[in-house]
C-alpha cells in the first residue's frame, strides 16, 4: 500500500485498484483492501499476532549457523547485507519459530518475513526450519508453516541449494511420525522455498491472491520469451490445477487453522457413544420391489448427496482439494471433519441436484484427478491413524478421452490396491449409485452398507442392454438380471447390511436418512476402530478373496 500525503497520511492507496482506504480501517481489515480484496503483506510478527492464540508464543532460541559461507560481495559484503537486515527488521534470521497454540491447539510455527533479503531460504532459514520439525517430532505437536519467499539465497552458494534437501528430509521424518503438517502460502512464495518444504505438508492452504511457483514471472518470460497466461501462478490458479486444499481469505485462515489443528488433538474428547442403529442384516426382511424402479429412486434428483449429509452429520468439516498433481475434480468431495465428536476422513461422490449443479459436478462422474484426489486424502487418513468413510453414487466414471489421457485406468486401479491396504478402519456406504469401477474405487472396505433403495451393478441397465440387446430400451429387463438392488446385493454378500430409508425414498425426508447414516457410520466405527491395524488389513482382504467361491457368503 502507498500513503498518501493529505491529512497526516491518514489515508492509503491499494496498488491493485488504486482505491484510497482509511489507515484504520485497512488495519482493522488486517491489511485487506475493502474495494478489491488484495491483501498486503504482513510482518512476521503481525502475522503471528493475527493466527496465534495471544500469550502462547514462546520463540525458539537461535541456532548457530555460519553467516558468510563462501565470503560473497556483490556492491556489499554479504555480512553487511545481513546486518543491515536485521537492523531493518529487528528479526534474527528471515523465519521466526515459536512453540504457541491457535484457537487452545497446541503447534510448532515456522513464520517467514519477506522484508528479511526477500524471505530468501539460506544456511539460517534451514537450519531454523528443521529445529521447528525437530521439535514438532519431539513433542508430537503439529507443524505450521507461513511462507514468504523469493527463492535460494544467492549469497551463500550452494550451501543454501542444500537447504532444500535438509528441510524437505526433515518433512519426511514428521511424515513417517504421523505429525500433522500444514501449509500457510503468502504472497509471494517462489524457488527454493515452493520446491521444498513449502509444498510438502499434508495440507496446504493459500491467502487469496499469493504468488506461487518456482520460476517467477520474470524469470520465464527473460528466459523463455514465453506469454503468461492470465492470472498465473496466483493461488486461485494453483488450486484449479491439484495443487492447493483451499484459498482462505485472510480473516477466515484462524478458524480453519483451529478446526484443523483440533482434528489430531491427542486430548480431545472421545467420541460420543454409538446410537441405536437400524440395519437389515437379513434380505427376507427388506420388501420386494421392481428393480428398475429402485434405479429410477437411486437417481432421484432430490436424494441426498455427500456434501447434504457432510453438512447435517459432521461438525468443523474442512474440503480439501487438489491431487498434487493435474487438477481438482468436483464430482468427488473430500475433507476432515467430527462425527458425533470422532474425527475422520470423509470422501464421496458429489452429483448435485438440479441440472446447473449436476453439469458443474460432472454428474459425479469422476476424472483421474478426483480418484487421485481420493487416494491423497486416504493416505492422509492412514497417516493420522484416522477413520475412513465413503459416499458412493455415480453412474460410473468419466469415459471421455480427457479421463483416458489422464489415466482412468491407473488412477482407479491404484484406489484399489491403495484401500485393500490401508491400516485404519474404513466404511463405505452406497447412498444412490454404485456404478461399476468407478464406485468400487471409493469401496474397497472393512463394511459395506447400502441405503435400501441404492443400486450397485457392473455396468449401468441401459449399458448392459445396449450391449447384450442391442436396445438401450431393454434397460428395465436388464436391471432385473444384474440383480442389483439392495436386497439382492444383501443376499449376494457384497454390502454387510442395509439402511432403511424413509417411505417413498431418501429424498422424502433427507434429515431422517442422515439420521440413519450417523447411526450406522457409528456402530460401524465402534466396531473397527479397537482392531489392530494388521488384522483390519488382513479382514478386508479376505473379504474381497472370497467373492466367486462357492459358498463363500458361509465362511
Amino acid at each position: 500500500m502507498h500513503t498518501e500525503t493529505s491529512e497526516a497520511a491518514q489515508w492509503i492507496s491499494c496498488p491493485e485498484c488504486r482505491e484510497l482506504v482509511y489507515v484504520k480501517r485497512h488495519q482493522r481489515d488486517l491489511g485487506v483492501c475493502p474495494g478489491c480484496g488484495a491483501h498486503s503483506r504482513l510482518h512476521a510478527s503481525e502475522r503471528m499476532a493475527h493466527l496465534l492464540d495471544d500469550r502462547s508464543i514462546v520463540p525458539f532460541e537461535s541456532p548457530s549457523t555460519v553467516d558468510d559461507p563462501i565470503g560473497f560481495t556483490d556492491s556489499l559484503p554479504y555480512p553487511d547485507r545481513l546486518r543491515q537486515a536485521r537492523e531493518r527488521t529487528g528479526a534474527g534470521e528471515a523465519v521466526t519459530c515459536v512453540t504457541a497454540s491457535v484457537m487452545n491447539h497446541p503447534v510448532i510455527a515456522a513464520v517467514m518475513d519477506f522484508r528479511f533479503l526477500g524471505g530468501s531460504l539460506g544456511a539460517g532459514v534451514g537450519e531454523r526450519i528443521v529445529r521447528a520439525c525437530e521439535t514438532a517430532l519431539r513433542t508430537r505437536t503439529p507443524l505450521l508453516l507461513v511462507t514468504a519467499s523469493g527463492g535460494a539465497r544467492m549469497q551463500e552458494g550452494t550451501y543454501a541449494l542444500m537447504q532444500m534437501a535438509k528441510t524437505a528430509q526433515a518433512l519426511a521424518e514428521l511424515d513417517e511420525a504421523g505429525i500433522l503438517t500444514i501449509s500457510l502460502v503468502t504472497n509471494p512464495t517462489y524457488g527454493g522455498v515452493a520446491a521444498s518444504f513449502a509444498t510438502l505438508t499434508d495440507v496446504i492452504l493459500a491467502e487469496s491472491g499469493a504468488r506461487i511457483g518456482f520460476a517467477g514471472p520474470r524469470v520465464i518470460q527473460q528466459t523463455i520469451r514465453q506469454e503468461l497466461p492470465e492470472g498465473f501462478q496466483s493461488a486461485e490458479f494453483m488450486q484449479a490445477r491439484g495443487f492447493l486444499d483451499a484459498v482462505v481469505p485472510r480473516s477466515a485462515l484462524r478458524p480453519v487453522l483451529g478446526a484443523l489443528l483440533g482434528m489430531v488433538r491427542q486430548d480431545a474428547p472421545h467420541a460420543r457413544g454409538p446410537r441405536t442403529a437400524r440395519l437389515v442384516r437379513d434380505p427376507g426382511e427388506l420388501p420386494e420391489h421392481e428393480p428398475w424402479h429402485v434405479v429410477r429412486l437411486a437417481r432421484h434428483e432430490g436424494r441426498p448427496t455427500t456434501l447434504d449429509y457432510v453438512y447435517h452429520l459432521l461438525d468443523d468439516f474442512q474440503e480439501l482439494k487438489g491431487d498434487r498433481l493435474s487438477g481438482d475434480c468436483p464430482a468427488i468431495i473430500g475433507g476432515l471433519g467430527r462425527l458425533d465428536g470422532r474425527p475422520i476422513v470423509l470422501v464421496g461422490h458429489q452429483k448435485g441436484h438440479d441440472t446447473a449443479q449436476r453439469v458443474s459436478r460432472n454428474f459425479g462422474m469422476a476424472l483421474p484427478e478426483g480418484y487421485r484426489k481420493a487416494a491423497r486424502l486416504m493416505r492422509l487418513a492412514e497417516k493420522l491413524g484416522l477413520p475412513v468413510v465413503t459416499l458412493v453414487d455415480t453412474p460410473g466414471a468419466h469415459p471421455g478421452v480427457e479421463a483416458e489421457e489422464r489415466g482412468q485406468a491407473w488412477a482407479i486401479a491404484e484406489n484399489l490396491r491403495l484401500m485393500s491396504g490401508l491400516k485404519v478402519p474404513v466404511v463405505s456406504v452406497i447412498t444412490g449409485e454404485g456404478g461399476s469401477g468407478g464406485a468400487l474405487a471409493l469401496a474397497v472396505a472393512d463394511r459395506v452398507l447400502a441405503f435400501s433403495n441404492a443400486v450397485y451393478s457392473v455396468i449401468s441397465p441401459e449399458g448392459c442392454a445396449a450391449i447384450l440387446w442391442k436396445d438401450r430400451g431393454e434397460a428395465p429387463r436388464a436391471a432385473a438380471a444384474l440383480r442389483l438392488d439392495a436386497r439382492d446385493l444383501l443376499r449376494q454378500g457384497i454390502v454387510d447390511a442395509v439402511l432403511p430409508e424413509p417411505a417413498g425414498g431418501a429424498h422424502e425426508d433427507p434429515v431422517a436418512a442422515a439420521e440413519t447414516l450417523r447411526a450406522a457410520l457409528g456402530a460401524m466405527l465402534s466396531e473397527l476402530t479397537p482392531l489392530p491395524p494388521r488384522e483390519l488389513v488382513e479382514r478386508r482382504r479376505r473379504r474381497f478373496r472370497r467373492y466367486g467361491i462357492e459358498d463363500a457368503r458361509n465362511t
